[in-house]
This record gives structure tokens, C-alpha cells and sequence, in this order.
């Protein structure tokens, strides 16, 4: 790697350079937060997708302007898929875009006013559907971004569909290009970019023989569409003025997985995959158990809430099973002198003294949560995890999921409960890397209100499990 002070004489868009991975090639380079990148070869740099596609390649070279206005052109070798460590002040490396839809479902639309200004956002862009996961209706996409899509070979490609039904979707979306829209699937399914798809399904409007309709259409696109989940709408209390929308009942829940796994059944004999799928939610409304882990086709939509419980179910007796393997081990070990080699008083495992421990989450999930626990008391007695369900004042009774949960409404409900020693909230009620809530109330607030230490339990069933025992190796 070498690097030589140069001038450009082409006015390239700049990107701030916030911070340099440790043991990476940048930091190896001298190039520091600050800096800014001016070009990768002879190519300037829109956002990040091209500098996601432009890097990759074992010899380049970039153009870094300094914090004095000096420009420096490094030359790297590298291994073709290895990162150059660089991270950016703005993610995108440009401006994000809005959604211009009004949907029907849209939950951005049903929250109250006065909330902190990023939740108001309507992203639409297909540059987090690659980079993030998003979901995108493709309504934002010109022909320039499919064109790039196509010629990085970007995937996959996550796609709000909705309905295949054009005129449907133009009234779901309320927007009279929303039909049209569709007709991108097909440039993609031609260019063999991987796709997965999403139906966000509202009682009256696009359920029933409509979704019977979308789930046929789109198997069409297998291989490249490699899923497609079924999600029920959520709906707030802030709805006035709306479009009105019902919320589903077990009843319909049952109807709507009969139809799902009559589709899977179909698509497992003619292509091998399951490729519908309902989302946890569906199944815990319905009171069905949930499909084991083959039916899932390798949790392609996992962060989409399809197959969370079961992979956390299956994780954590997987967990339980080590941790009770564990301790009879311990148990069982010979006396020497007459004497045990396990620790005694404080320094006992955790598993050998009485316990208190609470557990608050969202009132779709308490009775699995609670089963847990219960074949964890039955492993080890000396525990007490008792699991608090908690009412959604903030947003309204029928939003029942963990993650849209306050910390106002899990202070106002826990007051004066005796929570015992901790008390553990799943990870997915803070906000990204931040220990603040929905509502801007902190962690530390959370904790001063209530009087109790808070363990925040990843997404695994191996944390939950060393959260409820207050195992120290997580």
C-alpha cells in the first residue's frame, strides 16, 4: 500500500469519514475520522451502494481529501472481499429517501403527536432494503435505481407487495403508480436478483381470495423471490381520521394459517421450499403451536417476526439442557477429605440460592414467556421468575407486540410490584444502540422509578435463560 499527495481537477461529492475500524487497512493507512472521501479510482462516489460495489476488488485505489485541504491518493491491495474499515458520518452517504405513499396500515400515521422527529420519518429507500433489511413498495424506485440493483447485483431485494391486485394496491398505498410498481418485480425476477416479499394483511381489504390471489402470483417469481410473509396490521388508538381497519380475531387468525400452510404445502412438493409464511403473531392470536424450525426454510424472514418464538424456544432448551447438564456435573463430583469441591456461601453458583426475578414484555408473547419460565422453575426450584403482561396504554389495548411497549406504561403497571432482585425487558423496546424507550423515558429513569437493577435480554434463548439465572457468562 502506498499513498501520494495529488490534486483533483473533477469537483466530486465529498463524504466525512466518522470513525476507522481498529486493525483495518485504513487505520494501517493513517487515514483518521474527519477525512473525507473524495473517490475510489476514477469513479465518484453517489452513496453507498457504489462505494459498497467499488471496494471490492483486490487492487484500488482512493482518493482521501485531509482535514487541511490536502489530497492524498492511497493505493491498496487487498483480498477482494476484505472491508477497508471505514465509517461514514451519514450511512447512506446521501440524503435518505421518504416515502411519498399515504398506505392505509401505515403505523407512522397512527402515533400521536409530540414524539421525537425520527419517528415521524417514512423511509421508501431500496438502499436499506439491501444494506438494513428494509422493506420498500418500490413506488420511490426509478429506472437509475433498478438499473444500479441490476448491475451490482444487490440482494436481496426486500419488497413491501401488499397485493398483486394493481388497482388494489393503488388504494392501499393511495398512490396511482402503486399498480405500476409491480411491473419491477419482474425486472428483477429477469435479472435474477434475490428478492424476499412482504404482505401487511388488513382485515376486509386485501385478505381472504386477494391473499389467495398474491400468494399465487408471486410464487411465479421462484426461485428469485425467496419468501414471502404474511404480517398482520397493527393498529393504534390514533387512528382518527384514518382509513377505518379492524383488528383480527383468533377466528380469523385460524383461517388466515389454514390458507398459508395449505400454500406451503403446495409450494414443498412443486419447488422445494415453503416460501409463505405467517409470523409469530398469527400463530400466538390463533392459539396454535408453532411449526418447528424445517418449516421456517432457514428463518429467511427472522427480523420480519417470522420464527422468532420458535428459534428462541428452541434455543433456550437447548440452553436449559447445558445448564442442567452443568450443574448435576458439579453435583456429582467426588469429596476429597470428606470435603466438596464446590464453592460455598457467595461464591455458590447462582442456581443454589432463592431467587426472585421479573420478567415484563408485550401480552402477545406472555403465555410463551410464561411457559419458559416454568420449565425453568421446574429444572431449578429454588427460582421465582414471575412474568408481568403488559397492557399497551400508549398506543391502545390492540397493539400487543414487546417492541412497541413504553416506559411509561411498564413504570405505570410495575409500581409497586414486588419485582424482586432484577427485572428483564427484551432488548427490542430500546431504541438501536441507545438505552432510551419509545416515549425518550431512559434506562436509568426507567430503573430510579421502579427501584430495581434491569438486565436488557438479547434476542436469544440462550441470553434469556442466563438472564432468568443470572449467569454471569452471556
Amino acid at each position: 500500500m502506498t499513498a501520494r499527495k495529488g490534486a483533483v481537477t473533477v469537483e466530486y461529492k465529498k463524504h466525512v469519514i466518522d470513525r476507522i475500524l481498529p486493525g483495518s487497512i485504513a487505520e494501517e493507512l493513517g487515514i483518521l475520522p474527519g477525512d473525507r472521501l473524495v473517490a475510489v479510482g476514477e469513479s465518484p462516489i453517489e452513496d453507498v451502494l457504489d462505494y459498497h460495489y467499488l471496494i471490492h476488488d483486490e487492487y484500488l485505489t482512493l482518493l482521501i481529501e485531509k482535514q487541511d485541504g490536502e489530497e492524498w491518493e492511497f493505493e491498496i491491495e487487498k483480498d477482494y472481499d476484505e472491508d477497508i474499515g471505514i465509517v461514514f458520518e451519514n450511512g447512506l452517504m446521501d440524503d435518505y429517501k421518504s416515502c411519498t405513499n399515504r398506505c392505509i396500515f401505515c403505523f407512522i400515521d397512527q402515533m400521536p403527536k409530540g414524539m421525537r422527529e425520527t419517528l415521524y420519518f417514512k423511509d421508501d429507500d431500496s438502499r436499506l432494503s439491501f444494506l438494513q433489511g428494509n422493506y420498500v413498495t418500490l413506488t420511490n424506485m426509478k429506472e437509475k435505481d433498478i438499473e444500479r440493483i441490476i448491475a451490482y447485483r444487490l440482494g436481496p431485494i426486500n419488497i413491501s407487495v401488499q397485493t398483486t391486485n394493481p388497482t388494489l394496491r393503488c388504494q392501499m398505498l393511495n398512490n396511482r403508480f402503486a399498480g405500476e410498481a409491480l411491473k419491477k418485480i419482474d425486472r428483477l425476477y429477469e435479472a435474477g436478483i434475490e428478492m424476499n416479499g412482504q404482505i401487511v394483511l388488513c382485515k376486509g381489504v386485501n385478505d381472504g381470495q386477494e391473499l389467495e390471489r398474491s400468494i399465487r402470483d408471486l410464487t411465479k417469481y421462484l426461485p428469485y423471490m425467496e419468501s414471502v410473509s404474511v404480517v398482520p396490521v397493527g393498529l393504534s388508538k390514533f387512528r382518527e381520521g384514518l382509513y377505518p381497519l379492524s383488528p383480527f380475531t383468533a377466528e380469523d387468525a385460524k383461517q388466515v394459517l389454514s390458507l398459508v400452510h395449505r400454500w406451503q404445502d403446495t409450494c414443498m412438493e412443486r419447488h422445494g421450499t415453503h416460501f409463505v409464511h405467517a409470523s409469530d403473531e398469527w400463530y400466538l392470536m390463533a392459539g396454535r403451536s408453532l411449526p418447528e424450525e424445517d418449516n421456517y426454510d432457514g428463518y429467511i424472514q427472522l427480523e420480519n417476526g417470522v420464527g422468532m418464538m420458535r428459534l428462541l424456544l428452541d434455543e433456550f432448551h437447548e440452553a436449559l439442557a447445558k445448564v442442567t447438564q452443568e450443574r448435576e456435573r458439579v453435583s456429582a463430583r467426588p469429596m476429597e477429605n470428606g470435603k466438596s469441591d464446590k464453592p460455598a456461601g457467595d461464591g455458590a453458583p447462582p442456581y443454589e440460592k432463592t431467587h426472585l426475578v421479573s420478567v415484563a414484555t408485550g401480552r402477545l408473547a406472555a403465555p410463551f414467556i410464561r411457559r419458559l419460565a416454568a420449565e425453568c422453575m421446574e429444572q431449578f426450584p429454588t427460582y421465582e421468575i414471575q412474568v408481568f403482561e403488559i397492557r399497551n396504554d400508549f398506543f391502545g389495548e390492540s397493539i400487543t407486540v414487546s417492541g412497541l411497549l413504553t416506559g411509561q406504561d411498564i413504570v405505570a403497571q410495575l409500581k409497586g410490584e414486588r419485582l424482586g432482585e432484577r427485572l428483564l425487558l427484551p432488548c427490542n423496546l430500546l431504541r438501536s444502540g441507545e438505552e432510551v424507550f419509545l416515549d425518550d423515558m431512559t434506562l436509568g429513569e426507567l430503573k430510579m422509578a421502579l427501584q430495581v437493577e434491569v438486565d436488557i435480554v438479547k434476542s436469544s434463548g440462550q441470553d434469556l435463560l442466563a438472564c432468568m439465572l443470572g449467569l454471569e457468562t452471556r
